[in-house]
């Protein structure tokens, strides 16, 4: 890996003996700080061949030595040692075995008794191993023998097309290297011996496949995969920030009345706005990911300037709803608006993304991994999804004939849609906070009360039937201004640190194996502030009494990553998990035993009876 030194021998032996090349079990991965080493963190044995002297008889004594330096590691340093080794063997009889070997041989990678294939190209190493889809995968680990020319640590992405395993990997970063071969292993299992030695030499490399992500790598098909975006889309409706604005462009369908040609030239604006706004959004994230750049899904919401300007929006449309002012754009309320009812689209979207919701985790996670087209693909999926419920009301009279006929009632029923998005700039403002620090949060807040007033200037001037005054607009733009300038001077470089489960500890690779080698049961989670599906998970299933208690009687040890900020340490455990976002629940039985993913909502005894079969095999 990394650290570039493998175990060195240096042989004394008798003349004629001779010692081959050493043969290593199945390795494990340690990152620090960024740097993937190939590891072993348990007893473990290293098979050397040797071969006697000619004519050497059974009986014969043989004394052999050999120095040897290797590195010793921790969870955060690596450190080289050595040692002398010295030993007296007798030649057995032709038929002896010692039956150890037996055991040991078993944890050696499995020769793989076909060639393997590789192509380098621009930034990154495909390789194509011959293997059956009935072999199954849990997530799997290709670890290259030959240095300079994978980055260790990069992501690394694996499709099946037939019976072939496709493997992509970042080029190594600096110096690399252009071999004329290439071997390695590749584990098949993580937390397993199960492992194949492969041999590959340059050639051709199918393109596309199906991708392996989640839990069992086996994959789902594409349609699938799409069908799970789409199901995803569609449940993102209800959240509190995207709701309002359904509602409202719903009751716009409803003003429309028995005009078919208005209410689908508003419904296909507004889908096209969705979908354009996964699409940027999901090709930046493709591109940044490309570039070298540790991103994941909802990148955007780890920015805090981002966050600071949808506070903003929040704020705005809070005081729209509220008939503060009456500027209708961008055509959230207007009827008859293609142009309104396509910006509020591409709003909306924006807002619904930041969490991957249940169906979406496969399919959001399949979406880095795949080909450029099919990772496409499946963001439209999920914009088709979110535009649905919109798009269903304006093509099918029979669900607008249902929606309330228009009247006094909905000016009452805009007003009360003011209440979740004003709900949801408070929530914006708390992760101002969170993301940026208290004078980041106040900073913001105070624009956003001064554009509220300035807005009241434009609602006032409205309703006297006069012009929009320049010099409010002035304002508000002399008022972006200021924040952006002075932001640099008040944001915090690191997040505030929020409570959570008493005794938990924060996440790292080093924090994971320490945990594993303990014995001890281990759950991790990832969250961030941004994520409702994770506040309402902690809220109901984790930061319980309940839970705490049941976890310090089964001697549960409790990580969290929290990646309410860009960590790229994350952001490589999650891809390497399958996973595009959070929240991400991971439950690692006693013994080291492979680890279970759990379901994206969590009921409120969902951890309580994970504890429980801890508990009551003990008793």
């Amino acid at each position: 890996g990394d650290a570039g030194l493998g175990m060195q021998l240096t042989w004394r032996l008798p003349p004629g003996a001779t010692a081959g090349a050493p043969r290593f079990p199945v390795p494990e991965t340690l990152l620090i700080q960024g740097l993937m080493n190939h590891v072993y963190g348990s007893e473990h044995a290293v098979i050397v061949p040797f071969t006697i002297p000619p004519g050497a008889q059974a009986g014969r004594v043989l004394p052999i030595s050999v120095d040897a330096q290797w590195l010793a590691c921790t969870d955060t340093i690596c450190v080289p040692e050595r040692a002398s080794l010295a030993a007296q063997i007798t030649v057995g009889s032709v038929g002896t075995r010692d039956t150890r070997f037996d055991l040991w041989r078993q944890r050696m990678p499995a020769p793989l008794g076909a060639e393997a294939r590789f192509a380098l190209e621009t930034g990154r190493l495909r390789l194509a191993i011959p293997l059956p889809q009935s072999v199954a995968l849990l997530r799997p680990h290709l670890f290259i023998a030959e240095d300079k020319v994978v980055d260790y640590a990069g992501a690394q992405r694996f499709s099946r097309a037939d019976d072939m395993l496709i493997i992509e990997m970042p080029r190594a970063k600096f110096a690399a290297i252009e071999p004329a071969a290439l071997s390695g292993v590749l584990r098949l299992a993580a937390g397993k011996p199960d492992g194949l030695a492969f041999a590959a030499k340059p050639g051709a490399v199918p393109a596309g496949g199906t991708p392996l992500a989640g839990e069992t790598t086996g994959g789902a098909s594409f349609v699938l995969l799409l069908l799970g975006a789409l199901a995803g889309g569609i449940l993102l409706n209800v959240m509190p920030c995207v709701f309002p604005i359904l509602s409202l462009k719903a009751l716009s369908l409803a003003r429309a009345g028995g005009n078919e040609d208005e209410a689908r030239r508003e419904g296909l604006a507004y889908t096209s706005g969705v979908v354009l706004a996964c699409l940027a959004l999901g090709a930046l994230l493709l591109v940044l990911r490309a570039a070298g750049q540790e991103v994941g899904w909802a990148f955007q919401l780890q920015e805090p300037l981002v966050v600071a300007a949808l506070l903003l929006l929040a704020t705005g449309l809070t005081a729209n709803f509220l008939g503060v002012f009456e500027i209708s754009v961008p055509g959230f309320v207007s009827a008859g608006s293609a142009k309104g009812a396509f910006a509020t689209g591409l709003l909306a979207a924006f807002v619904a993304t930041p969490c991957t919701g249940p169906f979406m985790a496969a399919a959001m996670g399949a979406a880095l991994l795949l080909p450029v087209a099919q990772g496409l693909a499946l963001f439209s999926a999920l914009g088709l999804g979110i535009a649905l419920p919109f798009l269903a009301i304006a093509f099918m009279p029979a669900l607008r004939r249902r929606l309330p006929k228009p009247g006094k009632w909905m000016v009452t029923f805009r007003r009360w849609m003011a209440l979740p998005m004003g709900l949801t700039a408070l929530a914006l403002a708390w992760l101002c906070w969170r993301l940026g620090g208290i004078a980041f949060a106040a900073l913001w807040l105070s624009i956003g009360a001064a554009l509220v007033v300035q807005l009241a200037e434009i609602g006032k001037r409205q309703r006297s039937g006069l012009a929009n005054g320049r010099a409010a607009f002035s304002l508000i733009a002399i008022l972006l201004l200021g924040g952006l300038s002075t932001t640099p001077y008040v944001l915090q470089t690191s997040p505030v640190a929020a409570p959570g489960l008493s005794g938990t500890h924060p996440f790292s690779e080093g924090a994971l194996a320490t945990a594993r080698a303990s014995g001890k049961p281990t759950f991790l989670y990832f969250t961030a502030d941004w994520c409702l599906t994770c506040k309402v998970n902690e809220r109901v299933a984790i930061e319980r009494d309940e839970t705490r208690k049941a976890f310090e009687r089964a001697g549960v040890i409790v990580l969290v990553g929290d990646w309410t900020r860009r960590d790229p340490a994350i952001t490589r455990f999650l891809t390497a998990q399958g996973a595009a976002g959070v929240p991400l629940y991971l439950w690692y039985p006693a013994g080291g035993s492979a680890p279970q993913q759990l379901p994206q909502v969590l009921g409120p005894s969902s951890l309580v009876d994970l504890a429980q079969t801890v508990i009551a095999p003990a008793r």
